[in-house]
């Protein structure tokens, strides 16, 4: 039983190496590779980490597997600024297009995993039976996805620090605007929540 993919992307290559970059197959592997697949084909990037590089960022939801898959497929990573960690804990990613502004949030529907059963029924271990499900499972019964609209501050877009400012407490450098300003301080922020800490006492 197999999907029928019709798509620049092999989704099987790309599978085997996000296995080896996370270090081992499971459903949240696939579920990554799955939904970057779809969200890059939608938003015109076909390749992410060639030409389409410096057009692609990507805001993830989860602290979890599909994580890494996701940064396997696209080439995004918290070094280059194109991949942001909001740790919502759902298995969720919105994938933005700089060049056209287009996004996508692509969430992975939680009624797959029953449906799962439905492929395999064969399979009794249940991440064995998801993880194989997922592999030929279609785009529409797997995820939900819809265009959103995305604003990105200029000090967390990729690039060079727009900013750098000094610590009036540690004395630790701040860039990119991740700095507070509390009672005429300059201050970061870990200095920052002791200062509120103490001042609440």
């Amino acid at each position: 039983m197999a999907m029928e993919r019709k798509s620049v992307f092999n989704f099987e290559e790309l599978l085997d190496e996000s296995i080896k970059v996370h270090g081992h197959l499971c459903p949240g592997q696939v579920l990554g590779v799955r939904m970057s697949i779809l969200a890059l084909e939608k938003l015109g990037l076909k390749d992410p980490k060639g030409r389409d590089r410096k057009n692609i960022i990507v805001f993830v939801e989860i602290d979890r597997c599909a994580t890494d898959a996701i940064q396997s497929v696209t080439g995004c990573s918290a070094g280059k600024r194109t991949l942001k960690l909001l740790d919502y804990g759902k298995m969720a990613a919105t994938f933005m297009n700089l060049k056209t502004g287009k996004a996508l949030r692509v969430l992975a529907k939680e009624e797959s995993k029953s449906k799962a059963k439905n492929y395999f029924p064969g399979i009794q271990d249940k991440y064995e039976c998801q993880t194989s499900a997922y592999k030929v499972m279609p785009d529409d019964d797997l995820f939900e996805y819809k265009s959103v609209e995305v604003k990105i501050p200029e000090q967390d877009m990729p690039g060079r620090p727009i900013s750098r400012v000094k610590c009036d407490k540690c004395g630790e450098y701040v860039q990119d605007r991740r700095e507070v300003y509390l009672d005429g301080k300059t201050l970061c922020k870990a200095c920052a929540d002791q200062w509120e800490i103490r001042n609440k006492k």
